[in-house]
């Protein structure tokens, strides 16, 4: 990986652990949702159409179709981790849906892409989520079902970020979709899915916006912003890199849940993170 791709994904890691921890501080359901959406179409739009106006790059139905599918794919992802979010601890859920989606990736991109990333590059994948999986805890608590249900949900939401970052990953290196008009459009998408839903809980709107609305406006600038990083470096990076590089994010995250949001255990995690950053430099030299 270059450097330069590895500073996007590191810049993409502190904006997104940022809007991350301010989710879970927040989880406030679909109403939550649709608002930090509507908001960063909004905000979004004059460079999106910047981008189309200076670029005029080919927009016809296989890219109308690979924007769809990314936006479904979001919506789903959105909804697992905000319901993850309202269940459990931000340094348990964080790291099982950022450390199961990397490892998924990496693998349909070597069987679906015929992606052939070096064994320096796997080792420092496997370091990466090796240590994620043990940020999760005790695995015996599994056995609660209290536990169980969030852990669930985070698992879920690993599989559809594994599914939209290879799916991301053709349309913006094989069919040439410039990043930032990419996530725009699918986030335009995304607003269309949920407005009927949204509609129906006019109040909870309402009531998100009067507490929330400084977190859900650094949300809406913050969660695009760390996905076009991503999306630019795979442009001209393989994903079975960029995709567990990312998760350094995790490090940052599991930080702000132990500090800032007081769930504890700082030190293991500390020493967890220490091969976290060894897989990360692995991948850089792979």
């Amino acid at each position: 990986m270059s450097a330069l791709a590895l500073a996007l994904v590191l810049a993409a890691a502190i904006a997104h652990a940022a809007w991350n921890c301010l989710a879970k501080k927040i989880a406030g359901g679909i109403p939550f949702i649709w608002l930090f959406a509507v908001l960063s179409a909004v905000l979004y739009s004059p460079v999106a159409a910047w981008i189309y106006h200076t670029h005029r790059p080919e927009i016809g139905l296989p890219q109308l179709g690979l924007i769809a599918g990314t936006a479904v794919l979001h919506v789903l992802y959105f909804i697992l981790l905000d319901k993850g979010y309202q269940l459990g601890d931000l340094s348990v859920i964080y790291p099982l849906a950022r450390g199961t989606g990397p490892l998924l990736a990496m693998l349909a991109a070597v069987l679906l892409l015929g992606e052939r990333p070096s064994w320096l590059a796997v080792a420092g994948g496997l370091a990466i989520g090796a240590g994620i999986l043990v940020l999760t805890g005790n695995p015996a608590k599994l056995g609660d079902p209290a536990n169980r249900r969030p852990v669930v949900f985070a698992l879920l939401c690993g599989a559809v970020i594994a599914a939209y970052t290879v799916w991301d990953k053709i349309a913006v290196s094989a069919f040439l979709i410039p990043p930032l008009l990419y996530d725009w459009a699918a986030n335009l998408g995304r607003v269309l899915i949920l407005t009927p839903a949204a509609l129906r809980d006019r109040q909870g709107i309402r009531d998100q916006w009067r507490r929330n609305k400084l977190a859900i406006a650094a949300i809406a600038v913050l969660s695009p912003l760390a996905y076009i990083l991503v999306l630019t470096a795979m442009v001209f990076s393989p994903v079975s890199y960029i995709a567990p590089a990312r998760e350094i994010s995790i490090l940052i995250g599991t930080l702000a849940g132990a500090r800032i949001l007081r769930e504890g255990h700082t030190r293991q995690r500390l020493a967890v993170a220490g091969v976290m950053v060894a897989g990360l430099v692995a991948l850089a030299l792979g």
